[in-house]
C-alpha cells in the first residue's frame, strides 16, 4: 500500500481546530443559551463542618421567580452519588465508605458541601432565594489538613470512623522488606508531601436538562464519557431505567479525570427537569470549581531506600497518607491504591512492602487528576533516588543505570505484580542526558555563579501503567457520499480524537481526513462506551477503530471484485479509491456505496478490543533551573524529554500532549497548592489566590521518541495522556534540590518551591550559619 500523507504516524494538524478558533465550538453554556431553561443554583455550605437545619424554606419559595427548591429532605428516595474504586484492602481495615449524598442533610462536611438545589427563572432570582433561606447554623470541630487528620485526637469528620481512616491496605512483603534493610550498607529516608491541586479546565463544569415529548430527559453536559454518566446517574442515582435518559456531550473544555465522574448537579438538574416538566441548567461559577470539584494528589509519604554497597536496591519501604476529603469520591480510593503498584519504578528492587492509608478531611473529595496516583508514585521513587545517589556519593545517573531493569529481562513482573512487557530505560535516560548536554553542566552553573544564581540540573526517569481496562467497541459506515463515520464511545475533551481517529481510517482505506467524521458523546448513537481516561483512547479505542477499519477494507475489496472483475488480492486503496494494482481502473468509495450488490455486510463494520495487560509508556525528564538565592525566584529555564510510546500516530498531538502535561507538572511543581485553614476554610477559592502555570514560566521544550512497541495490543502503542505531568514534578524538584544542595547544602524541598520556601529555606541555612 502506498504512505498516505496523512495516515498514521504523519504529523497532521488538528482537524477540530479550524471550528474551535473560528468560534464554532459548541459547549454546555451555549446549549443553555439557546435553550428556554430555568436556571439552577446550588447552595453550598460556608462551613467545613458543621449541623444546620432549615428554619423556614417558604419565604423564599415564594419569592418571584422562584420554582423550585430542593433539600435533603425531598430526596429520600433516591441514592447517594456512587463510589466505584475496586480495590483489595490486605488486612482488617477495611475500606469505610459513607452516604455521600446528593444534598447534605444535617451536617456539612466541608466548604462548598451542596445544601440545596434551587431553580428559578433567572440566576438572579436564584440567588435572591438562596439569600433568603434561613439556615441555623452549629459549627463543629473541623479538620482539613491531612498530616492533622491522622493524628490521634483529630476532630472527626465521621463519629462512627475513630481516627478518620477510610482504609489501610498493604502491598508486598513486610518480613523480606525488614530482612533487606537490616542487611543493608545504606539506608536514605525522606518524607514528601505531594501537594493537593485543584483541576482548573478552562470551561467548568455545567449541565442542560431537556424534557423530551417522550418524557425522557435528555442532559447535555461537558463529561469524559455519556454512557459511564448515564449509568451511574440512572443506575445509582435517580433508580431510573437507562432508557428514561439520553446524555449527550458536546465539545469539552479540558477535564483531566474530573469530569469522568458524577457530581451531584448532574442527577439535581435532572431531577429538577422531571419535576417541573422544563429544561433547567446549571452552570458552574469557578469559585464553585474551587469549592465543589474533587481536587487531586495531597499525599504524605514517608519513604526509605535500603542498598548495598555498590548501590544496588535492596529494598523499598513505603507509608503513604493519602487525603480523601469528606466523602470518597467516584475513583477516590482506588487512585493511592492503585499508585502504590507502581512505586518500585523502572528498577530492580530485591524486597518492597508498602502501606496506603485514605484519611477522611473537612476538605473537597480527591480523586484522579491526570495520572491518578501514577505521578504521585514516580515522585517517590525518583526524589528517593537522588537523595540515595547524594547521601552515598555516586552519580544519579550511575546509580539508575546499575538498578534498570534490561531489555532483556523483559517481560518483567514487579514485586507489586505488574507485568512490564517492553521498554529500554537506560536508552532514554542516556539519550535524555544527551539532548540536555548533561556534559555541559558545570561550565553553565559557573556561568551562572559568576551573576550570584544558583542553578540546578535535575532529571527523572518514570514509568507509567495506563491503556487498560474493558473493550471499546467501534462502529464504521460507509455513506453513499463516499464518507466514513466512525462511532465510539471514547471522549475528547481537547486531545484531538477527531483527527486521530481519522487517521487511523485513512491508514486503511486511503482517503483524505475530511472525509472521516468521527461521532462521539451521544448515548443514542452507541449502547455502550467506556469514555476516555487512563490514557486508553488510542491502546484500546485506537485499536478497535484499526481493526474495524481493516475488516471495512476487506469487505469493501469482496465488493469491488466482483464490480471490477478481478481478484480481492489485486485490489488497492488508493487517493479515496479502490484501485485494479497497476492500472487505471478504479471505483470511488462513493461509487463503491452504491453498487447495487452492497450490501450492510459491505457498508459497516465493527471490531472492539479489550486489553489483557496495561501499556507501560515510560521516559526520562530533564531540566535545569535558576534561583535567585535574595529572592527565592526559581526560573525554569532548560527541558528537554524522551519518551517511549511503543508508536507514534501523529507527533503533533503527541507532542501537544506531552507539552500540556509538563506545563501541569511544572505549575504544581513550582506553583500550585490548595490551602485550607486550621478551621477548614479554603484560601485558595480563587485565581487570585492560586497560582497557575504561564507560557512565560516554561522554557521551549525539545521532546524526542524512542519508541519500543508494546506487546498489548495491535497497535503497539503506549497510552500517552497522562505522562508528560508524571515525569516532570520528581525532575523540577530535583532540578531544585540539586541547586539548593551544590549552594547550601539543602537536601530536601517539597513541592511547591514558591519563592517564599526557597528563600526560606535558604535564610534557615544563613542563619544557623
Amino acid at each position: 500500500m502506498a504512505q498516505l500523507k496523512f495516515g498514521v504516524g504523519q504529523p497532521h494538524k488538528r482537524v477540530e481546530d479550524a471550528s474551535l478558533l473560528t468560534g464554532g465550538g459548541r459547549y454546555v453554556a451555549d446549549a443553555a443559551a439557546a435553550s428556554d431553561a430555568w436556571v439552577g443554583l446550588v447552595v453550598r455550605s460556608p462551613y467545613a463542618h458543621a449541623r444546620f437545619a432549615f428554619a423556614d424554606l417558604e419565604i423564599a419559595r415564594a419569592l418571584p421567580g422562584v420554582r423550585l427548591i430542593l433539600t435533603a429532605d425531598d430526596l429520600a428516595d433516591y441514592g447517594d452519588m456512587p463510589m466505584a474504586a475496586a480495590i483489595t484492602i490486605v488486612g482488617e481495615d477495611k475500606l469505610w465508605v459513607p452516604g455521600h449524598p446528593m444534598l447534605a442533610g444535617g451536617t456539612a462536611r466541608h466548604v462548598g458541601d451542596p445544601i440545596a438545589y434551587i431553580v428559578a427563572d433567572t440566576l438572579s432570582a436564584a440567588r435572591d432565594a438562596a439569600e433568603a433561606l434561613e439556615i441555623d447554623w452549629d459549627a463543629l470541630p473541623a479538620v482539613a489538613d491531612l498530616g492533622v487528620a491522622a493524628e490521634d485526637g483529630a476532630p472527626l469528620v465521621y463519629a462512627e470512623r475513630p481516627g478518620n481512616i477510610a482504609f489501610t491496605s498493604e502491598f508486598g512483603d513486610a518480613a523480606a522488606s525488614e530482612a533487606a534493610f537490616a542487611t543493608a550498607r545504606h539506608v536514605v529516608r525522606l518524607r514528601l508531601v505531594n501537594n493537593r491541586i485543584v483541576t482548573n479546565y478552562m470551561e467548568t463544569r455545567g449541565v442542560l436538562a431537556e424534557v423530551e415529548e417522550s418524557g425522557r430527559i435528555r442532559l447535555t453536559l461537558g463529561s469524559q464519557g455519556s454512557h459511564l454518566l448515564r449509568n451511574a446517574i440512572a443506575d445509582k442515582v435517580l433508580k431510573w431505567d437507562r432508557e428514561q435518559l439520553r446524555v449527550i456531550t458536546p465539545d469539552v473544555g479540558g477535564g483531566f479525570g474530573t469530569k469522568m465522574f458524577p457530581f451531584c448537579e448532574y442527577p439535581l438538574t435532572a431531577l429538577a427537569a422531571r419535576m417541573l416538566n422544563h429544561a433547567v441548567a446549571w452552570i458552574g461559577e469557578r469559585n464553585e470549581h474551587f469549592q465543589g470539584d474533587s481536587q487531586g494528589r495531597d499525599n504524605i509519604t514517608d519513604v526509605a531506600l535500603a542498598l548495598d554497597a555498590d548501590g544496588r536496591f535492596l529494598g523499598l519501604e513505603v507509608d503513604t497518607l493519602a487525603n480523601m476529603g469528606a466523602y470518597l469520591s467516584y475513583y477516590g480510593p482506588f487512585v493511592p491504591w492503585g499508585g502504590a503498584s507502581m512505586l518500585p519504578g523502572l528498577y530492580k528492587i530485591g524486597a518492597f512492602h508498602a502501606r496506603v492509608r485514605g484519611v477522611y478531611s473537612n476538605s473537597a473529595p480527591v480523586d484522579a487528576y491526570r495520572g491518578a496516583g501514577r505521578p504521585e508514585a514516580a515522585y517517590v521513587i525518583e526524589r528517593i533516588v537522588d537523595a540515595a545517589a547524594r547521601q552515598i556519593g555516586i552519580p544519579p545517573e550511575e546509580l539508575r543505570r546499575c538498578n534498570f531493569i534490561s531489555p532483556d529481562e523483559m517481560p518483567y513482573r514487579t514485586k507489586t505484580g505488574r507485568l512490564y512487557d517492553s521498554g529500554e530505560f537506560n536508552g532514554h535516560m542516556t539519550r535524555a542526558l544527551e539532548l540536555a548536554d548533561h556534559a555541559g553542566f558545570a561550565a553553565r552553573a559557573a556561568k551562572s555563579r559568576a551573576v550570584g544564581k544558583l542553578r540546578g540540573f535535575g532529571f527523572a526517569s518514570y514509568i507509567e501503567a495506563c491503556g487498560g481496562g474493558g473493550a471499546e467497541p467501534a462502529f464504521l459506515t460507509l455513506g453513499v457520499d463516499g464518507r466514513v463515520t466512525v462511532k465510539i464511545g471514547s471522549q475528547s475533551s481537547g486531545q484531538g480524537h477527531q483527527t486521530a481517529y481519522a487517521q487511523l481510517v485513512a491508514n486503511e482505506l486511503q482517503l483524505p481526513l475530511a472525509d472521516v467524521r468521527v461521532l462521539q458523546g451521544d448515548t443514542d448513537d452507541l449502547a455502550n462506551g467506556s469514555g476516555t481516561g487512563g490514557s486508553r483512547s488510542i491502546p484500546i479505542g485506537g485499536a478497535a477503530v484499526a481493526g474495524a477499519a481493516r475488516r471495512m477494507a476487506e469487505a469493501l475489496k469482496e465488493l469491488g471484485a466482483d464490480a471490477l472483475e478481478t481478484d480481492p488480492a489485486d485490489l488497492e486503496f488508493l487517493d479515496g479509491a479502490l484501485a485494479v494494482a497497476g492500472t487505471d481502473r478504479r471505483l470511488s468509495l462513493a461509487e463503491l456505496a452504491n453498487l447495487p450488490s452492497a450490501t450492510a455486510d459491505h457498508l459497516n463494520a465493527t471490531d472492539a478490543f479489550a486489553a489483557s495487560e496495561a501499556t507501560y509508556p515510560n521516559g526520562t525528564h530533564a531540566c535545569e533551573v535558576e534561583i535567585d538565592p535574595d529572592t527565592g525566584s526559581v526560573e525554569l529555564v532548560e527541558y528537554v524529554v524522551v519518551d517511549d510510546f511503543g508508536m507514534t500516530l501523529n507527533p503533533l498531538l503527541l507532542a501537544g500532549q506531552v507539552h500540556g502535561g509538563i506545563a501541569q507538572g511544572v505549575g504544581q511543581a513550582l506553583l500550585e497548592r490548595t490551602v485550607y485553614d486550621e478551621d477548614g476554610q479554603l484560601i485558595t477559592a480563587s485565581f487570585m489566590d492560586y497560582a497557575m502555570p504561564r507560557a512565560a514560566d516554561l522554557p521551549d521544550i525539545r521532546f524526542e521518541t524512542r519508541n519500543v512497541p508494546c506487546r498489548t495490543n495491535p497497535l503497539g502503542v503506549k497510552g500517552a495522556g497522562e505522562a508528560g505531568a508524571i515525569g516532570s514534578c520528581p525532575a523540577v524538584m530535583n532540578a531544585v534540590v540539586d541547586a539548593l544542595w551544590r549552594s547550601h547544602g539543602i537536601g530536601h524541598l517539597d513541592m511547591p518551591a514558591t519563592p517564599l520556601a526557597v528563600f526560606d529555606a535558604i535564610r534557615a541555612v544563613r542563619r544557623s550559619a
